[in-house]
């Protein structure tokens, strides 16, 4: 009753117009982006936080949160038309969402993914309202030795276990981790790898970097490889957004099983919603093949269904996580804890004791996202669709002067536009070489985390390092990351032998 208590009040403070403005904005801005080819949410957020800091920080994260859901909305509108996901989380979305609409069923794929994606993240916000209080109360049991093992899983589970290649991963992870020591030291107060430069004295920005990473980066990776395209064909919707019961009855088992599969990876750092939409998407295949008459191949509606409902319920239990343990699942939720740390805001217990007005105004909007996006999306699917007829060289060019501007406007620095530069090409670099981006993010937001448990673990037990491994919290957690390794190895060597 106290959580329900608390979340009218979140409405009350949700529901003024300026808040509702920036909901709105938030989910019309991360369903462009989504649709636009090659972005995604976590490049829109990017974008956003330099020019965010002047606004009030509840109307800031409201706004982030509703780009975060719209991404994972337009991905799909661009997967299922084009057959070219614009972020990971939406590949599986594409297998029988294309095939729908090459069978002239584009409109029925547009809405059943409107639709999975609306329960899916309904549900997890009504779980997060309930779980994040119990989750934050947790974390006021974690001393510095079990916040550096949460960092630990963290880095090792989001370069090791989700990445195609561990070394590419582990690469990823040692070159943020190297960007986030860069500067004074906060205990000694030495210089560290600043090579004698004042400009470097105070680190390296989170918002240069994630803006040169994520947006600058991909305009310079696209803008190369532009003239090599071939390109996919848009396929073109025709008639309602709209299911018939036949439909409904066929998707909505399939939108509850997406839905149970993501709930609980909201809450694990395995690389966001890649894998529960990949689970989703195998247990109806596998359910598929048992019936009479096989669908899948053909356009089968619940092989896009599960999927949908579970990235959207895997992205909504990431908020619960993020506010409740500051413990980052992927690239977007990464920088959105950046953007915490931006306004002086730490999240965890002490959030929801000093900013309750904002965490709980944060969580209400989660419930208006879900319904603006279902309003924008169920019948206006197919006026997203034209974004993709936006020419890239226009839209790339003018990400690219957001990104200038967007540094300069907060650090009025020219050394900052150089570093802008500088990591923009590393970022280039990473995507050629088929590096993942989310380790570097996660490496230098949770850097400076597990270097201050870590020494403050050990400097209160006197330098005896094996107060690393000794609370209950500490050892379950490193015991999960051990069975997950192990796990992920036997499963490679066994693909290898096949």
């Amino acid at each position: 009753m106290e959580s329900l208590q608390l979340l009218a009040d979140g409405f009350a403070g949700a529901l003024t117009w300026q808040n509702l403005v920036w909901v709105l904005f938030g989910c019309l801005l991360g369903t462009a982006v989504g649709v636009m080819p090659g972005l995604g949410s976590s490049m829109a957020v990017a974008l956003l936080l330099p020019v965010t800091f002047s606004l009030e920080p509840t109307a800031a994260f409201i706004m982030f949160a509703g780009v975060y859901f719209g991404g994972l909305f337009g991905d799909s509108t661009m997967g299922i038309l084009m057959n070219t996901p614009g972020q990971a989380s939406a590949i599986a979305s594409t297998f029988e969402g294309h095939r729908m609409a090459k069978n002239g069923r584009g409109a029925q794929a547009l809405a059943t993914a409107a639709i999975g994606a609306f329960i899916g993240g309904l549900v997890a916000s009504i779980l997060v309202v309930f779980l994040a209080p119990l989750l934050a109360d947790l974390s006021t049991h974690f001393g510095p030795a079990e916040f550096f093992a949460l960092a630990v899983f963290a880095f090792v589970a989001t370069s090791s276990v989700v990445t195609d290649s561990p070394v590419r991963g582990l690469s990823s992870l040692f070159l943020g981790l190297g960007i986030a020591v860069i500067g004074i030291d906060g205990v000694s107060g030495a210089p560290r790898f600043t090579a004698g430069s004042p400009d470097l004295f105070d680190g390296v920005s989170l918002v240069t970097v994630t803006v040169a990473v994520l947006a600058l980066g991909e305009v310079i990776y696209v803008g190369c490889l532009e003239r090599h395209r071939s390109g996919s064909a848009m396929i073109r919707p025709s008639g309602r957004t709209w299911l018939a019961w036949k439909d409904i009855v066929e998707a909505a088992p399939a939108w509850g099983r997406g839905t149970v599969i993501g709930l609980p990876f909201g809450i694990v750092p395995a690389g966001g919603a890649e894998i529960p939409t990949f689970l989703a998407y195998g247990l109806e295949k596998r359910l598929d093949a048992r019936r009479r008459n096989p669908q899948f191949g053909r356009g089968a509606i619940r092989g896009l269904a599960a999927p949908e409902a579970a990235g959207n319920a895997t992205t909504g239990m990431a908020m619960g996580a993020l506010l409740a343990l500051g413990l980052p699942i992927s690239a977007t939720a990464a920088i959105m804890l950046a953007a915490f740390r931006q306004y002086g805001l730490q999240p965890g217990p002490l959030l929801f004791e000093r900013a309750p007005d904002l965490v709980w105004a944060l969580l209400a909007s989660f419930f208006l996202a879900m319904i603006v996006l279902l309003l924008i999306n169920l019948p206006f699917a197919m006026v997203w669709a034209k974004l993709l007829l936006v020419p890239r060289p226009y839209l790339y060019a003018g990400i690219g002067v957001l990104c200038a501007l967007g540094i300069y406007a907060t650090s009025g620095s020219t050394f900052d536009l150089l570093m802008l530069l500088g990591i923009g090409i590393v970022g280039f670099l990473m995507r050629a070489a088929d590096f993942p981006i989310a380790p570097l993010i996660i490496g230098m937001v949770l850097g400076p985390v597990a270097e201050t448990g870590l020494r403050d673990a050990v400097m209160s037990s006197d330098g005896d390092a094996s107060v690393l491994v000794q609370s209950p919290i500490s050892l379950v957690l490193y015991g999960v990351l051990v069975v997950a390794l192990v796990l992920t190895a036997r499963r490679r060597i066994v693909a290898r032998r096949r």
